[in-house]
């Protein structure tokens, strides 16, 4: 006899599918949110990362910040030294200057003439004294004309002393340093 299915295969195997897609669809679903947790998980570390680079990074800047503004103050310490250090350096190279001009002040005075009070503003020396003639305080002109480390002596007035014999002067000369030989060489 022929047999004769009656089983509904058809309903079977509809519902096997459609366990077998639901399987599918849970296990997509998993995956899918396993998958979404690892990127979230990844997303997450990496801006915490970017996070604690900036902070790093403003960390830095104000350290360097700081270092700079401390250069800068160094700086302007080594300018104001330098600086000290150009006035001593002149200072100390124009001490045996004024030894000099003493020197040549004693050089250019005639007799019979003498100095009652020196002044030096600058590069100009007021000169105040008494001459015993007029001539004198001429010679002490020349002289003053004649030396390297005096130029341009200008009589401002001659009026007689106390004593009347005598003539009281008063006269500027600039004072100038010569070159040396050593300078015009260039050594």
């Amino acid at each position: 006899m022929p047999s004769i299915n009656l089983r509904p295969w058809r309903e079977e195997l509809r519902a096997k599918r459609q366990k077998e897609f639901i399987a599918m669809l849970v296990a997509v679903a998993v995956a899918a949110g396993g998958l979404f947790f690892l990127w979230n998980t990844q997303v997450s570390g990496m801006i915490a990362e970017q996070k604690a680079r900036n902070s790093y990074i403003k960390t830095s800047m104000a350290v360097l910040d700081k270092k700079t503004k401390e250069i800068a103050e160094l700086k302007k310490k080594r300018e104001q030294l330098l600086a000290r250090m150009k006035v001593i350096q002149d200072l100390q190279g124009t001490r045996p200057v004024i030894v000099r001009v003493f020197d040549e002040l004693v050089k250019t005075l005639p007799e019979g003439l003498y100095y009652t009070s020196l002044d030096r503003k600058a590069a100009q020396v007021d000169i105040q004294g008494v001459a015993e003639s007029n001539n004198r305080i001429s010679g002490l002109m020349r002289n003053l004309e004649g030396s390297e480390w005096f130029a341009n002596p200008n009589l401002r007035d001659v009026k007689a002393a106390k004593g009347g014999d005598q003539s009281a002067f008063d006269m500027t000369v600039a004072q100038v340093t010569p070159v040396s030989e050593q300078d015009d060489k260039g050594e």
